[in-house]
């Protein structure tokens, strides 16, 4: 059942899941690929082309209404500080590598874009930067599968199995992160109020 899905909207997903926050669906399509489901430099290019359009998007949102968001967003504003330290600091490493970063993966681009960072350069950095992230996350879901059928000698008995949990644990990380945001953001007016 999964298999066929995989199968039939598989690059579809990618796309979804790299245009958004997409490492659990490209570390599932990763698996996926080594079990022959889905062509894996196929998988890469798609993995790429959704993170570009998902950054430049989110770029291009801050440069547009950025301070609006972060006025209207706590969370935002509180990782605009540490987002214009590191545009000081190491500007083209931390465009490079912001997809990388935890907590920063869609906000990073919506400060990046309220921030002086040109366009272009934006635009550049950002297809660099989304090469290797495609590469190693969703290599990471091929190794896992290499690993797999390693330790297990029929891994097609379960592969159904490995692609749920994987994309169960992805869900909970999402919704675990997701509440701790919203229990962040519950604390701050009542913090601002006490004061």
């Amino acid at each position: 059942m999964i298999s066929a899905f995989v199968a039939s909207y598989g690059y579809l997903a990618v796309f979804a899941g790299a245009l958004l926050e997409g490492e659990t669906m490209l570390i599932a399509a990763g698996f996926a690929a080594h079990r022959g489901l889905l062509d894996w430099p196929t998988v890469i290019v798609v993995a790429i082309v959704g993170g570009v359009l998902g950054d430049q998007l989110a770029f291009m949102l801050g440069r547009w209404k950025g301070d609006a968001l972060i006025a209207r967003f706590p969370a935002l504003a509180a990782q605009k500080p540490r987002v214009h330290a590191l545009l000081e600091r190491h500007a083209t490493v931390f465009i490079l590598s912001v997809r990388f970063l935890y907590g920063l993966r869609i906000a990073g681009p919506v400060l990046l874009g309220s921030s002086r960072v040109p366009f272009l350069r934006f635009a550049v950095l950002n297809v660099i930067g989304a090469v290797p992230w495609a590469v190693l996350v969703s290599g990471a879901g091929y190794f896992f599968g290499y690993t797999m059928s390693s330790l297990l000698s029929n891994l097609k008995h379960i592969e159904e199995a490995v692609l749920l949990g994987i994309l169960l644990t992805g869900g909970v990380v999402w919704l675990w992160r997701r509440r701790r945001a919203r229990a962040s953001r519950a604390a701050g007016p009542r913090h601002d109020s006490a004061s």
